[in-house]
């Protein structure tokens, strides 16, 4: 009987790359995928230490493994498994895979179940390898997360992933054309690019391309439609990046500039290396290609020292922006960055004060950059069947789109009718080849 696999992912979309990437190592071992609400053989958690409720995701996800099947093997792995681990052992955890040697999981696990021990393979991150992991197919059946990028090299005041993540590291041109190929090949008409800190793309390799020839290398595979870019951080939006996107039919004019925060004294504070003036600079030039591009990003209440004053600074500028999607989250200590021992620590309840009063405008400012697609029709790729019938999808933008008679897995034109709570609701005009 072949055995099962049951992968809990936590965090960011690199991660969900890597869970990819370690289940079809798993496929190719022999495994299947457990039947959902089914015990399986193997659980592997993929873990997120960016925050604290990150921390305590993944030890509840594993704490979960363990209870459905007391008697599988529990691999853990990611971030948390970086920072911690031998403390994890505890967790019962037949391996501990850090951020290194996803590519030999199974191997790793099958030695130490023959073994009869508990294996820790957690290592230094400092002068890691770009590790060559790849991907043929992915959750869903239209979009697909596409790595590109390992590690941080800026080390934020509040941030611990360059200390779990190591430093930059890039993946090779070549290797970006030939998986997006293979991507394409598999039916995903949609590939997103991400990593770590993307904006660093190329710095390590040599000629040291940018992350504009890596879109270009995408967009150049055969039968990519679609490219759309994870987080950037406003500095990589110079004319020439911009002018050189412009050029790609198939990029996504959806752009996740990562904020933190509107107050210039703020952004000092967490040496961030841009301020506000420069965020807007950035918007600017990505406007003057596309005048309706949607800007998401990320924004930190309660950075400690955050006055009044400076929170409103960040409420003022997001609308200035006009973001078409805010993620908001209360700061979180992290144990051995610098900003968990600085003065002026901001209470609990003040930080979600203000959470609610960000996350309120950003609804506010999703809808009427919405409002601004009312009775256009604009190209959606249907990705998923509705209940009931028709499909939904994206926009170019990343506006969520209802098509009562979508089909799901095509691209559509869809004439955008009327609002939703987080989306909009269209009919289709006409399918696309």
């Amino acid at each position: 009987m072949q055995k099962t696999v049951c992968f809990t992912t936590l965090g960011c979309k690199v991660n969900q790359y890597d869970s990819q990437a370690m289940l079809e190592q798993f496929e190719q071992h022999g495994y299947t995928v457990a039947p959902a609400g089914a015990p399986a053989d193997v659980y592997v958690v993929n873990t997120c230490t960016v925050t604290g409720t990150g921390d305590k995701k993944s030890l509840q996800a594993i704490r979960r493994c363990r209870r459905r099947n007391p008697g599988a093997e529990l691999v853990v792995t990611g971030c948390l498994a970086q920072r911690m681990g031998e403390a994890l052992r505890e967790t019962g955890a037949r391996l501990i895979l850090g951020t290194q040697y996803r590519a030999r999981v199974v191997e790793l696990l099958e030695q130490a179940v023959r073994e009869g021990v508990q294996m820790v393979a957690v290592e230094g991150v400092s002068n890691a390898p770009y590790e060559p992991l790849t991907i043929h197919s992915h959750e869903g059946h239209t979009r697909a997360v596409m790595k590109i990028q390992e590690g941080c090299d800026n080390h934020c005041t509040y941030c611990i992933i360059p200390s779990v993540r190591g430093g930059v590291r890039s993946r090779p041109l070549e290797e970006i054309r030939r998986e997006a190929e293979a991507l394409s090949q598999a039916g995903f008409q949609e590939l997103v690019l991400t990593g770590i800190h993307l904006t660093s793309y190329g710095r390590d390799l040599p000629g040291r391309p940018s992350l504009a020839n890596a879109v270009e290398a995408a967009c150049g595979a055969p039968g990519v439609r679609r490219i759309r870019l994870g987080s950037l951080e406003p500095r990589v939006a110079t004319q020439a990046f911009v002018e050189a996107l412009g050029a790609l039919p198939q990029l996504c004019p959806q752009f996740h500039l990562a904020l933190q925060s509107g107050s210039d004294a703020v952004l000092a504070r967490m040496k961030r290396g841009y301020n506000t003036r420069q965020f807007l600079e950035a918007v600017a030039r990505i406007r003057g290609m596309w005048p309706l591009a949607a800007f998401t990003t990320d924004v930190i209440v309660g950075f400690p020292g955050e006055t009044e004053a400076e929170f409103q600074e960040t409420l003022d500028f997001c609308e200035r922006v006009g973001f078409s999607r805010l993620h908001v989250f209360p700061y979180s200590p992290r144990e051995g960055t610098p900003a968990a021992t600085m003065d002026g620590q901001v209470a609990e309840a003040v930080k979600a004060q203000r959470v609610h009063r960000l996350i309120a405008l950003g609804g506010e400012l999703s809808r009427r950059y919405r409002e601004g697609f009312l009775g256009q029709c604009v190209p959606v790729l249907l990705e998923e069947a509705l209940p009931g019938g028709g499909a939904e999808g994206y926009t170019p933008e990343y506006v969520h789109v209802c098509v009562r008679d979508g089909r799901p897995g095509a691209l559509a034109m869809v004439r955008l009718d009327t609002l939703t709570e987080e989306g909009m609701a269209g009919t289709v005009v006409e399918y696309l080849p």
